[in-house]
């Protein structure tokens, strides 16, 4: 923290940011330079992992685990404006003391995925797979504390306070949508709406991934005989 203060004071190091999302780290800096990237990690999940499963998809599942995710964003937003604490004093350099650090939002947002994608995968799920999916989100939400350290943009005390937030709330709204809200996704996949958007339920097969395959073959199958 000296040495961060120190450069603050003196002229600002030579930072350079990924291209379109205002990440920095030092010049030359490897590790910085990995952990930056991991540091997108929630920004890859959301776009890349749950617009494209809205677009392609439409299971009610994976639209109330975004559901969550975007409810532990809002509570993270209550808690930082409510405690107030600042963030580390190398955040001047980063540009990005005009926003509160405890708790961190990008730790927050890991453990919740983390959370709720490993219950849903072992409890919810069969296969042979289901534990090495369950577990792979961990190293990554892992990562993403370390890396907000690393750069700079959280104290140790703001990431680990943003993990216990995310796998509180992760196990409580997983909870909620899998003992409570799952008893009304066969009505909203029969409405109106849910039949427009071609919304689908999925949670009461097993596994989804077989039952897709073996489907997709057999059209495959029944098409070539037509």
């Amino acid at each position: 923290m000296a040495e961060f203060q120190e450069m603050a004071a003196e002229v600002p190091p030579s930072l350079k940011a990924i291209t379109l999302t205002h990440v920095r780290y030092l010049r030359g800096d490897k590790l910085g330079l990995f952990l930056a990237w991991v540091s997108l990690i929630p920004v890859f999940i959301s776009l890349g992992g749950f617009v494209s499963h809205f677009l392609f998809r439409r299971e009610l599942q994976g639209i109330c685990f975004a559901a969550g995710l975007l409810a532990s964003q809002f509570l993270n937003e209550l808690i930082k404006h409510s405690v107030a604490q600042s963030r580390p004093a190398y955040c001047e350099l980063l540009e990005a003391c005009d926003s509160h650090g405890w708790p961190s939002s990008h730790s927050q947002y890991m453990f919740f995925f983390a959370t709720y994608l490993s219950l849903l995968t072992l409890l919810r799920r069969s296969g042979p797979s289901r534990r090495v999916i369950a577990a792979v989100p961990w190293p990554l939400a892992f990562l993403t504390m370390l890396s907000r350290v690393y750069l700079g943009y959280h104290t140790v005390a703001q990431v680990f306070a943003g993990a216990v937030v995310g796998l509180v709330f992760g196990a409580i709204w997983y909870w909620i949508v899998n003992t409570m809200l799952v008893e009304y996704f066969p009505m909203i996949e029969e409405s109106a709406v849910g039949r427009w958007l071609y919304i689908k339920d999925t949670s009461h097969i097993p596994d989804v991934l077989k039952f897709e395959y073996d489907n997709a073959r057999a059209a495959r199958r029944k098409a070539s005989t037509d």
